[in-house]
């Protein structure tokens, strides 16, 4: 099925809706969450400005980088300055929290709810708010996992202790090359677990959690569901967008929301089962949080 007719943009004030989406959230039967970058943004993870600039000093004097997304494409010299550069990298986007509630405002508002998680976003910050892993769908790869660059072989490898070893012994911004990863089955270079190319790893895990989120939508299709879309954009709408609007078109008993600082649109085919908020996400959780 594709929906033929052109999108529309919400007109409608986020506020006057605020009561309605605390409601729908109590009743629905069961409630698919789509998250994109624009969560992780609003939690506090932006990859510009003060943060970037806190973390790689050294690599903005040298190279005059802008952002922290466009320096990880650099081609560096060395495997000891691409790791020192993404070992920084990993750090504070894995393994450091983020820095505001967000993840744990959504929490608080569906964890005693039937849901399940389809996200792009790889920094592990659904578990780290206490979101059930078996309810999380990682589609696009995780930044605490590398793989062969090959790759030979299907797996991929927790990178935790390395990459802190990396952060803490790397100087003039290089890592000892002892610490440089390669691949235990061919010797040649790790590589991150992020869909970039046809070289991404899906693993067991991964292939697993996928058989788990088709599986919840198949035995939910006919019940009243909440799909609940946040900080998606237009980078890759066949992931969750698009398949969003399909699966609320063919069950008229569910209802889609969106929010976003940007980016708002709804088919006309579906505009009446659909809430659409265009404002940043952790100030409308925060709102749902103490609103009844």
């Amino acid at each position: 099925m594709c929906l033929k007719t052109a999108t529309i943009k919400s007109t409608s004030s986020c506020w006057d809706n605020i009561k309605k989406i605390k409601k729908l959230i109590q009743s629905v039967d069961a409630i698919v969450i789509g998250a994109g970058a624009g969560l992780s943004a609003s939690a506090g993870f932006t990859y510009s400005g003060k943060r970037f600039e806190d973390a790689f000093p050294d690599f903005i004097e040298t190279y005059d980088f802008r952002d922290m997304y466009s320096a990880g494409f650099y081609p560096y010299d060395t495997l000891e300055e691409y790791w020192a550069y993404w070992s920084r990298y990993i750090f504070i986007n894995r393994y450091q929290n983020a820095p505001k509630d967000v993840y744990h405002d959504l929490y608080n508002l569906v964890r005693d709810k039937d849901y399940f998680i389809l996200t792009t976003n790889v920094d592990h910050c659904f578990q780290k708010a206490g979101f059930e892993k078996r309810r999380l769908f990682y589609t696009q790869g995780d930044y605490g996992l590398w793989q062969c660059s090959k790759p030979c072989h299907k797996k991929t490898y927790d990178n935790e202790t390395i990459v802190k070893q990396m952060v803490v012994e790397q100087e003039n911004m290089r890592i000892p090359s002892s610490l440089i990863p390669r691949c235990p089955v061919c010797g040649a270079p790790m590589s991150m677990n992020l869909r970039a190319d046809h070289t991404f790893v899906e693993d067991n895990g991964w292939h697993a959690a996928a058989g788990r989120y088709q599986d919840f939508i198949r035995s939910h299709k006919d019940l009243r569901i909440l799909y609940l879309e946040l900080g998606v954009g237009g980078n890759t709408p066949g992931i969750i967008k698009y398949p969003f609007w399909r699966m609320t078109y063919e069950n008229p008993g569910s209802v889609y929301i969106c929010m976003n600082l940007s980016q708002i649109c709804i088919p006309a085919e579906i505009k009446d089962q659909s809430i659409c908020i265009e404002d940043d996400i952790g100030n409308v959780l925060k709102l749902l949080s103490v609103n009844c």
